[in-house]
């Protein structure tokens, strides 16, 4: 039988507790999950495809494919992607935990992620029985290690720092990865919600002419719409990239029944579709943002990256997180908590997470 760690945020319940006493409440900061409302087209849209009486397609429907085509010309910069390279997928988190499986890595194979990252990457090596290497560039790596990485993981916007690589990082990742022979995956899913400099640009995308050089043999961009369309309990996401790696990941898929719901595949184009409602909600955070930045800030904390995405990346201000051991994470989260505050701890993203924790901005007004 596998063998995987505890949930990590089972952990909190302490803190939770702590937090509860609090004579105000509880303000919970943790997980970062929506609360605001299912647009209406979008809820309009999935009632309108209820009756799903047949087996939905793997696949996707052809509206819901050139409507990720469409979304990712329009939005992210990358003209002319193939409807035939799209994989709606179960959410994102099941396609990263499963993408090592699914490629068919194993003992010999090395899957590299950010230092400060998304546990779920690990976790899906482990899966996969592969090796979990945490690294921001592939130089790091020592030779032997090097030699056997096949898969890369980027992230950016990242969770939880919220920093955002440019083109030239991304190119420079890609490029040593196919000297590699190496598979890169790009996990964008805070990509609509850029900040301060890059609240007014695209956030670079793998797929990109200026990253991928046209050419999008192994890569794949990972999206989520849980977040900008406040759509997490759909579990609406897709894949899409390389069309010669998607066609090979969808027969696998077909064969295991990992399939997005009809009502759901209609939803999620309807939303794609639609930009209006992605910056209302974008606006939300927004405000959030910018009442919760300068509190934290005025209360002795430092906010470090976080130009992107739904977390502030936060340490006490004047320490050196270099010299951060794993307690001091969760210090600061008991500090927190008797403030009725819930956070996440840094320890969870990795050693380099060793004295933040992450700041949601998703709690309601």
């Amino acid at each position: 039988m596998l063998t995987l760690p505890d949930y990590p945020w089972d952990t909190l319940t302490p803190y939770r507790e702590r937090a509860a006493a609090h004579p105000e409440g509880t303000v919970d900061l943790s997980i970062g999950t929506p609360v605001d409302p299912t647009p209406a087209l979008i809820r309009d849209a999935l009632a309108s495809a209820a009756d799903a009486h047949g087996y939905p397609t793997t696949h996707g429907t052809e509206a819901l494919r050139r409507a990720v085509a469409d979304w990712f010309a329009r939005r992210r910069g990358v003209p002319g992607l193939d409807p035939r390279a799209v994989i709606p997928t179960v959410g994102s988190k099941e396609f990263i935990a499963w993408l090592p499986t699914l490629l068919a890595l194993g003992a010999d194979d090395v899957v590299v992620f950010p230092a400060t990252a998304y546990p779920t990457y690990a976790i899906g090596a482990q899966i996969a029985g592969a090796q979990a290497v945490a690294a921001d560039t592939l130089a790091e790596l020592e030779p032997d290690v090097r030699a056997r990485v096949r898969l890369v993981w980027s992230n950016s916007p990242a969770n939880p720092t919220g920093r955002v690589q440019d083109a030239a990082e991304l190119k420079a990742l890609v490029d040593d990865a196919r000297a590699l022979g190496a598979v890169v995956c790009g996990d964008e899913c805070y990509a609509e919600l850029g900040w301060d400099a890059w609240e007014d640009r695209t956030v670079p995308c793998i797929l990109a002419p200026e990253v991928s050089g046209g050419d999008l043999t192994g890569l794949l961009s990972v999206y989520s719409l849980s977040k900008q369309s406040n759509l997490a309990g759909y579990r609406a996401a897709f894949a899409a990239g390389d069309p010669d790696l998607a066609a090979a990941l969808v027969n696998t898929r077909k064969h295991a029944g990992m399939i997005v719901p009809a009502p759901v595949q209609h939803a999620m184009a309807v939303a794609l579709a639609d930009d209006a409602h992605v910056a209302e909600q974008k606006d939300r955070y927004r405000a959030r943002r910018e009442a919760l930045l300068p509190a934290l800030r005025a209360a002795g904390y430092a906010v470090d990256h976080s130009e992107a995405g739904l977390y502030l990346w936060t340490r006490r201000d004047g320490t050196d997180p270099a010299a951060a051991g794993e307690q001091d994470s969760w210090d600061l989260l008991g500090e927190l908590a008797d403030l009725g505050i819930v956070a996440g701890p840094g320890v969870f993203y990795g050693e380099a997470g060793h004295g933040y924790v992450r700041v949601a901005l998703t709690a309601s007004d």
